[in-house]
């Protein structure tokens, strides 16, 4: 494929969905990431699209929301290896709220397995994943029908989530800046995820690395109250996505990352064929600086002061024994 003809496909692509990761441009037009990079760049000179981490939005700084149809086949390697780990952190008997979105669609499927759960949504998709896990008590919230993401939102949806409390709230988004948090393109979305962040001791996001850097119009959840966010493997060479999961960590953001390639990393690296316990795929990522925690650090400080009583001890004896004499 030419480089014109290759450009005018990514161009296509982007104006349809809105936002397209690198990933699935290059999977897409069937050449590597280095070179739609590239192609990217030249787009981005001639003001027909702009660069994000990982990916190409439209251009004006701020992306649209892209409908179901578009977002499901978005991604969707990075969203599964995303649900598989997120699932890890959810326990026996527990209740949640789970907020409408492509990549919490994947988690409510691996929650089906989840005996004792009660999980409260204001997405039919999450409703429809769970419809029939016997174990599994669904619980969805009133509201006004929105048919580009199949999810109830507007005054219904908010005040049925009033005087709700459960221990973990898992959403998505279109966009995550360390600056703002997560945030969306649409106004009512926004009002019912912040909803049900209130619900929740901790929030949990989910976004695949092309969401990273990404700002959108209406911010949901600010950074300083989400408790972790699940994403996937960045490419090696992006160091824009790096640095924001560092400032987004330097923040106090609990980070999980799940392996490359589709598939969640477990301890043995093992990726693809046999699936690993989601327990085991899970890859915090330390706090770095003041809030990082050694290992041994604690124990150090410990010695220090047993010796530190030690040499005083002895020079008070010392002392005593000179006036003695």
């Amino acid at each position: 494929m030419f480089a014109a003809e290759r450009r005018q496909l990514i161009l296509e692509m982007v104006r349809a969905n809105g936002a397209v990761s690198l990933r699935e441009l290059a999977r897409v037009v069937q050449t590597s990431e280095v070179t739609v990079r590239r192609d990217v760049r030249a787009l981005e000179a001639e003001g027909l699209l702009d660069r994000r981490h990982g990916g190409a939005v439209l251009p004006g700084g701020f992306t649209r929301e892209s409908g179901f149809p578009q977002k499901s086949h978005l991604a969707t390697a990075e969203k599964t290896a995303i649900a598989d780990l997120a699932a890890g952190f959810v326990e026996e008997g527990e209740a949640i709220v789970v907020g409408a979105g492509t990549t919490t669609q994947e988690l409510a499927r691996r929650l089906a397995r989840v005996p004792g759960l009660t999980v409260v949504t204001n997405s039919l998709l999450v409703a429809q994943a769970l419809a029939h896990a016997n174990r599994v008590e669904v619980v969805m919230t009133g509201g006004t029908l929105r048919g580009s993401n199949y999810a109830l939102v507007g005054s219904g949806a908010e005040q049925s989530l009033q005087g709700l409390r459960v221990s973990k709230a898992f959403l998505s988004g279109s966009g995550l800046t360390a600056e703002r948090g997560l945030s969306t393109s649409n106004m009512l979305s926004a009002s019912v995820d912040r909803a049900l962040v209130q619900a929740a001791a901790e929030v949990v996001v989910l976004a695949d690395h092309s969401k990273l850097g990404t700002d959108t119009m209406f911010q949901t959840v600010p950074t300083d109250v989400i408790t972790r966010l699940v994403t996937d493997e960045p490419p090696a060479h992006d160091d824009r996505c790096a640095t924001e999961l560092q400032a987004l960590a330097d923040q106090g953001v609990q980070i999980a990352v799940a392996g490359a390639s589709g598939g969640a990393t477990g301890p043995s690296g093992a990726s693809g064929g046999e699936s690993v316990p989601a327990r085991q795929q899970r890859r915090d990522v330390p706090l770095p600086g003041p809030r990082r925690q050694v290992p041994g650090a604690a124990a150090g400080l410990r010695s220090a002061a047993a010796l530190s009583d030690q040499n005083a001890g002895a020079e008070r004896a010392r002392v005593a024994d000179l006036r003695r004499r």
